[in-house]
């Protein structure tokens, strides 16, 4: 049996899990911490981590990345607490081998025991089909009818894809792997193409770079990418590649695909279910919400009664006007939960940003207006006519625009002259910014916590508490990411970046 090292800063579930696994014949040895986990690595190399993801100091991702800098072929399982998904999906990103959610199911942990042990099986395998393909290339012409057909039964096994070529790039091995991975039969392909037709551009760019460097043995480690099969579908796979050497001369190379579609299916359904949860444990939240909404509209029905009944105008108008912002509210509150809850793909068509920007701050010029609020704009001029989806950019600004003309309405320091910011930048790296930067209350470090969560505003009974989150969400659709900082009493500035792709010209 393999050797584990479980790693936890609670002592009793350390002990139950050891007990646990040494009934069932591994080998156990034990951490209370990060930094001890490390140490207790070093001096033992287990196969197998076991480690829980919250833990004081270093915690589970740190020891996973330590780990894996160590020795990249151990396995490390993730055990999560409840809503940890975000950082269960991270580590998956950063190498681990699988996650459990705690209390710990024996079936599930036997499972992920059994997942990581395929796994060291599968490396071990893949080391050896490295070896025997650059033993095969070597000795060619002396050994190639004695080890072409216990090679091509290592090869044919294999669930992933096996590309490799002669010193030419020319193509000499498709396995059914690759076949299956690539669309392409093995006598379309071999000897007649190039693994620079075949591979994407980023792993033929990887081939032609081990090459050009002084002769010794080169590699590419583990990494995602994604190829495009024969009938134009995009895959997304795990890529290994290294050059095979005959003393100092390249004589080949060769390639391994593992086949990303079912994870990365599973990745998704696990995000859906997150957030489908997240949305049943709201129910609370949003029955709090609609109750404070249900006030406000007995208080201005039961004015307008009064008005109707004494003939008050005064009293009928001031109720009509509390009965239409408790009904703007609930419009607000019901698109926001739609929004949230709705699984949407990005439409994405050609747009100019900075009219995107414009027109929102123009729809909300004369709301600042009221409140004593500038909004000016900064637009860079090399941002011209883009791919992207613009009813995404259009809503996420909105949002975050109005956020920013209520902190500055909210702010008690009235000596200021309040001013909301939105600036468009194109970054060198290929990406847009979007800032939308206010001199109004700001936020404490404890609120910039909670700002992405379900239900949480600083507004009081005016917010609904899922702006941000809808503005989240409808970013990361469109591939990109969010971020704040904020200084309270100084103001706050919101970021948005999205992928940069220019409008072919029509």
């Amino acid at each position: 049996m393999s050797k584990i090292l479980i790693v936890d800063d609670e002592e009793a579930n350390v002990r139950v899990l050891s007990i646990s696994l040494r009934s069932d014949g591994y080998e156990v040895v034990t951490a209370y911490g990060g930094e001890e986990a490390l140490a207790v690595f070093q001096q033992t190399a287990p196969d197998i981590v076991l480690t829980d993801i919250k833990m004081p100091g270093m915690d589970g991702i740190e020891v996973l990345k330590k780990v894996k800098e160590i020795q990249p072929d151990a396995e490390v399982i993730i055990i999560t607490g409840h809503g940890d998904i975000d950082n269960a999906i991270e580590a998956l990103k950063y190498g681990a081998s699988d996650f459990l959610n705690k209390p710990i199911r024996d079936e599930a942990l036997s499972i992920a025991l059994a997942r990581a042990h395929e796994k060291l099986a599968i490396r071990r395998k893949l080391k050896e089909y490295t070896i025997n393909l650059e033993k095969e290339v070597r000795n060619a012409t002396q050994e190639l009818r004695r080890q072409s057909n216990f090679m091509q039964k290592l090869i044919i096994s294999s669930n992933d894809g096996i590309v490799a070529s002669d010193q030419h790039w020319r193509i000499v091995v498709f396995n059914p792997g690759a076949e299956r991975i690539f669309g392409y039969s093995r006598d379309e392909v071999i000897q007649g193409t190039s693994i620079m037709e075949l591979f994407p551009q980023d792993v033929a760019g990887n081939f032609k770079q081990m090459n050009a460097r002084p002769p010794h043995r080169s590699e590419v480690q583990w990494q995602e990418t994604t190829i495009v099969s024969k009938d134009g579908t995009p895959i997304p796979v795990r890529f290994y590649g290294t050059l095979l050497f005959e003393k100092e001369a390249v004589m080949g190379s060769v390639a391994f695909f593992q086949d990303l579609r079912e994870i990365k299916r599973l990745e998704r359904e696990l995000v859906r279910s997150e957030r489908l949860a997240a949305i049943g444990q709201t129910v609370a939240g949003l029955a709090h919400g609609v109750k404070n909404i249900l006030h406000g509209l007995e208080g201005g029905s039961y004015l307008v009664d009064l008005g109707i009944k004494k003939g008050d105008t005064s009293r009928l108008t001031t109720g009509w006007d509390m009965i239409k912002r408790n009904i703007e509210r609930t419009s607000i509150l019901v698109m926001d939960l739609l929004t949230y809850s709705k699984e949407r793909e990005p439409e994405f068509q050609a747009c100019l940003p900075n009219e995107i920007v414009g027109d929102v701050c123009d729809l909300l010029k004369e709301k600042a207006g009221e409140v004593g609020v500038v909004i000016d704009t900064a637009l860079d001029p090399n941002i011209g006519q883009v791919v992207m989806d613009p009813t995404i950019i259009h809503g996420a600004l909105t949002n975050l625009v109005t956020n920013a003309i209520d902190a500055c309405l909210f702010d008690e320091e009235t000596s200021k002259q309040f001013r909301v910011r939105v600036q468009t930048t194109l970054d060198r790296d290929g990406w847009i910014a979007f800032e939308v930067e206010d001199n109004g209350t700001g936020m404490s470090t404890d609120v910039r916590k909670k700002l992405f969560t379900s239900f949480f505003s600083t507004k009081g009974h005016r917010g609904t508490g899922l702006g941000l989150l809808v503005t989240r969400k409808l970013v990361e659709e469109h591939n990109g990411s969010i971020q704040v900082r904020s200084q309270l009493g100084k103001g706050t500035c919101f970021t948005i970046r999205l992928p940069y792709q220019p409008s072919e010209p029509v």
